[in-house]
């Protein structure tokens, strides 16, 4: 009797093992919206670069922009991991990051490093929240977790390394930060749900 239960079970558990990666709801939203910001602070170095890559904090700017190709290659294997659809937003986020970069770059360093201060600013409160979200469920990934309490960290030294860089004294700083983390918020929203 207790083999053909087993039998029975045997198809269920085979479904049940080949969708062990799917994850909830929230757990999607998470992780492509990760992998939205990820590809844009990628672009954002890569704009910056474009400008100044040539000058004396292009090895600075060479440096986070690596530490970010990390974290998008990471978000890629988790959106990969857990079948969890990207945003349909990525050719809009790839093309604005870019040309945020670009453009706070052409109004020198120290906008750059505004820009970086803003955006990583938005991106460790993103991860602080997404951390308290994460830690309230003992069963999950464990590598999510890490991988996230990482990206955060990383995230919070290229803030102080603008600020470090004369961020502050960037032409109309307040102004610049604010409409970029405006900006910044708008599309972690955006990219939570397309």
């Amino acid at each position: 009797m207790q083999s053909a239960l087993r039998a029975q079970r045997a198809p269920l558990h085979a479904v049940t093992c080949r969708w062990a990666h799917r994850t909830t709801k929230e757990l999607d939203s998470i992780i492509r919206v990760d992998h939205a910001g990820e590809l844009g602070a990628d672009r954002i170095y890569a704009g910056q670069m474009a400008v100044l890559g040539n000058t004396s904090v292009g090895p600075k700017i060479q440096e986070m922009w690596e530490q970010e190709k990390f974290h998008k290659a990471k978000f890629e294997e988790l959106i990969n991991k857990y079948r969890v659809r990207p945003t349909a937003m990525v050719p809009l986020w790839n093309i604005a990051g870019f040309a945020l970069g670009a453009g706070t770059a052409l109004m020198g360093p120290k906008a750059a490093m505004a820009c970086t201060v803003a955006v990583e600013s938005v991106i460790v409160e993103h991860y602080n929240d997404q951390l308290r979200t994460l830690m309230a469920d003992p069963s999950i990934d464990k590598e999510l977790l890490e991988t996230i309490q990482k990206f955060r960290d990383d995230e919070q030294e290229h803030h102080d390394t603008g600020l470090d860089h004369g961020a502050e004294q960037a032409p109309f700083y307040k102004f610049l930060t604010d409409t970029i983390k405006l900006g910044c918020k708008a599309a972690i929203s955006i990219s939570k749900v397309v």
